[in-house]
């Protein structure tokens, strides 16, 4: 036969009854109500029958009031399944993703969820699920965001001159111009084929990163030239000796 456990005494049957007034959870005013019964000199048996439990249960209950008091009598959560990445480990995912796959040793241009849980696997040897993976990087502050399509073999500095802003000389009066017009050439285009879909990549919430995407298409362009004069008013060339084979606009 087991032992008998002494109760706490900085407790007594009309604290516990006091609590159990004020408590709002039915589980932990149940306990504390049978063991105000011992506390009060009646025995364990007692106790137990009060409580609807057997002798084994309240002695359970006894040894959690010892321990923490009336407030380990209330069922705490479950702490399940220990996480799969611990703390410095998801800094080094986070890291990894902010700086983005190497093509050449990766063979990916953005991450998905199947290749970062293979490098989790071959990193740390955790198997993970995309799932859980996902939920992982959204706690973190990663979404699955619309990246700014970049073509692979992309030039900074031809996006740079390309930026620039064309020369006006032609927006001059004629009145400063050394010749009395000039012509300016249009050249409207269409292209008629397929197009891409917007590239997406795992990058922190509220940011626009850019992503490689394949920018080739098979697609037909179909061009029209116009021509406009500038310097001289139209009517003298649309309808004189000289006008074009084209309307002026």
């Amino acid at each position: 036969m087991a032992a008998a456990i002494a109760l706490r005494n900085d407790y007594n049957s009309e604290q516990l009854r006091a609590l159990a007034r004020h408590s709002v959870d039915a589980d932990q005013v149940r306990r504390l109500l049978a063991l105000a019964l011992v506390y009060e000199g009646g025995p364990r048996s007692e106790g137990a029958r009060a409580g609807g439990v057997g002798l084994q249960t309240f002695r359970d209950w006894v040894l959690r009031s010892n321990a923490a008091g009336p407030e380990g009598l209330v069922n705490s959560k479950a702490p399940g399944q220990a996480p799969r990445l611990d703390q410095a480990q998801r800094g080094e995912l986070a890291q990894l993703i902010d700086d983005g796959p190497i093509p050449a040793v990766h063979g990916v241009v953005r991450w998905p969820l199947s290749d970062l849980a293979e490098w989790v696997m071959e990193t740390y040897g955790t198997s993970i699920s995309g799932q859980t993976l996902s939920r992982y990087l959204r706690g973190m502050g990663y979404r699955r965001l619309s990246a700014w399509p970049r073509h692979h073999v992309q030039n900074p500095d031809a996006v740079v001159a390309f930026k620039k802003v064309p020369s006006t000389e032609w927006r001059r009066s004629r009145h400063a111009m050394l010749w009395p017009s000039r012509e300016v050439w249009f050249a409207d285009e269409a292209r008629i084929g397929q197009k891409n879909q917007i590239a997406r990549r795992w990058a922190r919430r509220g940011t626009r990163p850019s992503a490689p995407s394949d920018q080739r298409t098979a697609s037909t362009y179909i061009f029209g030239p116009s021509a406009r004069y500038v310097g001289l008013e139209p009517h003298l060339y649309c309808h004189g000796a000289t006008a074009p084979q084209w309307p002026c606009i």
